[in-house]
């Protein structure tokens, strides 16, 4: 029962002053020595000092997790910060106060949210690197399989924007490129049209996606693409001009052959579809198969049909370049010997040892020549050509001063005056135009080393003779004009001895000029007859060049006309006076 009550009594009660009375009562009624209770009290003093460092180590490392704990917080948190690039965050307090659990748990909330916010930035970085090495490698060509490894210790807002940045320059490069290869593949399905070639085959050996059948995402865009589409494009170009160049010269061969045989338009028009394009650019030729081979190969077999029929109408053809020849240098009038040139195609044609195509070319440079030639004297015949009809001018202008009936108010008289008028003008820039003829012929001759012909004349005799001729007239004038004065003193002073004037004695015409269309035909002085100048012999120089040092020409004979008028004859009226020309 004593046991049991103490049980009792120390459940009841748990301090240390009544433990320690109840332990005195059990050793007074046990017995124990002094010096047994020192030992024991000390004992059990002992004993709880090692309890409550037991305690107090437990407490101190209690402690130093939860100190480690804050700091590795605050740690986080500042680490967090750092790799989200933020300074400074809403939810955390500028400076915690209280025990270290309740810093610890008004710190939490924050690290959750920013654990949260890093997860979701590793989320956006993540994608935006996923794109770009996806871009990356379709435009090098190496598409990679993979996750991207982010870099969580910088997941700032700045490296994001730059992430995304590249990631719109390869967007826009990748637009860019897509752009390009479907103008590509445009611009090779239009060629493969024009010269009548297999696009999908093509399109096919630069890379299969370029496809219809593929969509336009999914196309390839690399480097390795762009380069061998280019290159495709570049060699369908090259095709496509050396194909034109091809048709266009058969164009061309078939349009000389079809002019030398005169074919008809019936049989021209099969082969329209060649000829279109004879003067077509590279660009203009557009239309599906205009190109195609077994085009180029059909004309070439018309060709081919056309020379050998050619062969057999060599005669016609060569005589028909001969009549070309012999208009340039007739329009030229340049003279040549056409019954021997013909005679000697006819023999070389008869004789066949000449190839029709090498005497056709030799014509044909003839041709070239003579088109040369021609150009080379147009200048001056130009020049003979106004020359000429001012000489007719003149001509005409004498006949009209010798008529004595042209100021009578008759039908025309008004346009004869105003043709007088303007010839008057024509006339007067004669001297000067056969100057400047002159000197172009003579500068003509000395670069290329022999005389300027026309029509089988010099024609630098020709403008000496008549700058002969138009002296001689310049002097018949004035001895007229002096004959004149003297009829006039003598009629004055029979007047003042006999007190009468008698008629005066009509003087001589002047000899009148005729120009070399004139002369040349011997027609009317006002019409308009052949161009051969008669001339009389005059020497040249070995060259054929003429010879300033030998004798002049003489004028033939119907080169100056003499008047009728008789020389004796009276005419009525003392103020007539004797027209000439300017």
């Amino acid at each position: 029962m004593a046991v049991t009550g103490t049980q009792n009594s120390l459940v009841g009660e748990t301090t240390c002053g009544s433990l320690l009375h109840e332990l005195q009562k059990i050793w007074d009624e046990v017995g124990e020595s002094d010096e047994q209770r020192d030992k024991m009290l000390l004992q059990l003093e002992q004993e709880c000092l090692e309890v409550y460092m037991r305690k107090v180590d437990q407490a101190s490392k209690s402690r130093a997790i939860l100190l480690q704990a804050l700091a590795d917080a605050n740690s986080e948190l500042s680490n967090l910060l750092q790799a989200l690039g933020e300074k400074t965050y809403v939810g955390i307090p500028e400076k915690l106060t209280g025990t270290i659990k309740e810093q610890l748990a008004a710190i939490a909330p924050t690290l959750e949210q920013l654990w949260k916010q890093k997860d979701d930035r590793i989320k956006e970085f993540s994608d935006v690197q996923s794109q770009i090495k996806k871009i990356s490698g379709e435009i090098t060509g190496d598409v990679q399989v993979g996750t991207p490894t982010v870099d969580e210790d910088d997941l700032s807002l700045k490296k994001l924007e730059e992430l995304q940045s590249q990631l719109h320059e390869l967007q826009r490069e990748k637009s860019d490129r897509l752009h390009k290869v479907l103008d590509f593949v445009s611009t090779v399905h239009d060629l493969c049209a024009v010269l009548g070639m297999d696009f999908f085959t093509t399109i096919t050996e630069v890379h299969p996606s370029l496809t219809d059948s593929i969509g336009v995402q999914s196309k390839s865009i690399s480097n390795d693409t762009l380069s061998n589409l280019a290159k495709t494009v570049s060699a369908l170009k090259e095709d496509k001009m050396q194909r034109l160049q091809k048709i266009q010269e058969l164009a061309a061969q078939l349009s000389d052959l079809w002019n030398l045989m005169d074919t008809p338009d019936e049989e021209r028009s099969l082969f329209d579809h060649v000829t279109c394009n004879i003067s077509a650019s590279v660009d203009e030729v557009t239309v599906p198969g205009a190109l195609a081979l077994d085009l180029i190969e059909q004309a070439e077999v018309e060709v081919e049909r056309l020379d050998q029929l050619k062969a057999s109408k060599m005669k016609e053809i060569a005589f028909k370049r001969q009549t070309e020849l012999e208009d340039i240098y007739a329009r030229a009038h340049i003279e040549i010997d056409s019954e021997s040139a013909r005679e000697k195609i006819l023999a070389q044609i008869d004789s066949g040892n000449v190839e029709p195509t090498d005497l056709l070319a030799d014509m044909d440079n003839q041709i070239l020549r003579a088109k040369e030639e021609a150009i080379s004297r147009k200048d001056i015949l130009e020049k003979v050509e106004k020359w000429m009809s001012a000489c007719e001018e003149e001509s005409w202008l004498e006949d009209y001063n010798r008529d004595e009936n042209r100021y009578n108010s008759s039908r025309g008289a008004h346009i004869n005056l105003k043709r007088a008028e303007k010839a008057r003008v024509l006339v007067n820039k004669i001297p000067a135009l056969v100057d400047t003829l002159v000197a172009k012929t003579r500068a003509w001759e000395d670069e290329r080393g022999f005389s300027f012909m026309y029509d089988g004349v010099p024609l630098l005799a020709m403008l000496d003779e008549y700058a002969m001729l138009r002296h001689d007239r310049e002097e018949e004038k004035r001895r007229l004009r002096d004959q004149k004065r003297f009829h006039e003193q003598l009629n004055t002073e029979q007047e003042a001895v006999f007190g009468s004037r008698p008629s005066p004695v009509r003087p001589l015409g002047p000899k009148k000029v005729v120009g070399p269309r004139a002369a040349n035909g011997g027609g009317p002085t006002n019409g308009t007859p052949g161009r051969r100048l008669s001339m009389n012999t005059r020497s040249t120089s070995k060259d054929g060049r003429r010879d300033s040092n030998n004798h002049r020409l003489s004028a033939p004979v119907n080169y100056v006309a003499i008047a009728k008028e008789d020389a004796v004859s009276q005419v009525s009226g003392g103020s007539e006076t004797v027209q000439s020309s300017p």
